[in-house]
């Protein structure tokens, strides 16, 4: 069991660190695609790969199982980042990467009022949460002089909240028993199915395949499609699965860490002697949420 919660820890740690710098090849993409189509062809091409892995599926569905995998695509795949690429289109990677970080307490919210198995909060998550959002505070808007873009920060709010929606769609999932590989594709089939209509005229207006032709576009497609997207919801779904969805959010807290590192590397935005105290502040809130106090029953799987 020690080793099982071991291995769903490491896997939350490394999906967070591949999806820290998402935001930077989607930046380094907008460029010669619009946001739907990087949503589209990410998708497309993490499906493929699952279903190349394993192209086994699922058997003795019931509806309510498949209206949840629906939801899960729709929230999880579409929803989020449709929200989350276009909030880039209007602000900085970096401020994305920072305001994701609330995600952990819709999620803790959430799961209070809709999933019992995760059991009650301790105080320590809350102390966690403030000290990280310190740190987020320290690392996004003083740290790495940010500025406030009401249009595009209000949208990666509304990104996180759906990202903690899709937290408890997935450990929902997870308690269906069905392998992660396929229940992972299957989600992917709703999400791209859901993001059809957004991502239609994109594709319609597009440049062309001549843009894949271009390296640096080529290598960050795959990045999506292949790590952040195929691997990485793969990891990501089996850490709730085995850690439950609040104490595998909280690895979100790491995010603007490697958000603004990558950003300050690749990008050239500005970082300061702040960001070295919120990243301490940001990791001490991760391992006062998750190890604090004593007797905890939060996200217990």
């Amino acid at each position: 069991m020690e080793r099982r919660r071991t291995a769903g820890h490491l896997a939350a740690l490394f999906t967070i660190l591949i999806w820290g710098t998402t935001f930077i090849s989607t930046k380094v993409l907008l460029v010669d695609f619009e946001p739907a189509e990087i949503l589209f062809f990410r998708f497309v091409t993490g499906y493929a790969a699952l279903l190349l892995v394993c192209p086994h599926q699922l058997k003795n569905v019931s509806r309510r199982q498949e209206a949840t995998f629906a939801l899960a695509g729709l929230c999880g795949i579409c929803l989020y980042y449709l929200l989350e690429n276009i909030a880039l289109t209007y602000t900085l990677a970096s401020n994305v990467g920072v305001i994701i970080s609330v995600a952990p307490f819709f999620t803790a919210i959430l799961s209070q009022l809709f999933m019992k198995s995760e059991g009650k909060l301790r105080a320590s998550f809350f102390a966690g949460f403030a000290v990280a959002m310190a740190g987020v505070g320290l690392i996004g808007f003083h740290g790495s002089g940010l500025a406030l873009k009401p249009m595009g920060d209000l949208l990666a709010v509304l990104a996180a909240f759906v990202w903690a929606c899709y937290s408890m769609l997935t450990r929902k999932i997870g308690s269906f028993g069905y392998p992660v590989v396929p229940a992972t594709r299957r989600t992917f089939f709703y999400g791209i199915l859901f993001m059809l209509p957004a991502c239609g005229k994109a594709l319609c207006r597009s440049a062309g395949p001549e843009r894949f032709a271009d390296m640096t576009n080529l290598l960050n497609m795959l990045y999506l499609g292949l790590g952040a997207s195929a691997l990485c919801f793969v990891t990501w779904n089996l850490a709730v699965k085995t850690l439950g969805a609040v104490k595998a959010s909280v690895y979100i807290y790491v995010v603007p860490v490697i958000t603004v590192a990558a950003s300050a590397l690749v990008l050239k935005e500005p970082v300061t002697w702040a960001s070295a105290l919120g990243t301490a502040l940001a990791v001490a809130g991760l391992f006062l949420s998750e190890y604090g106090g004593k007797g905890s029953t939060a996200g217990k799987g």
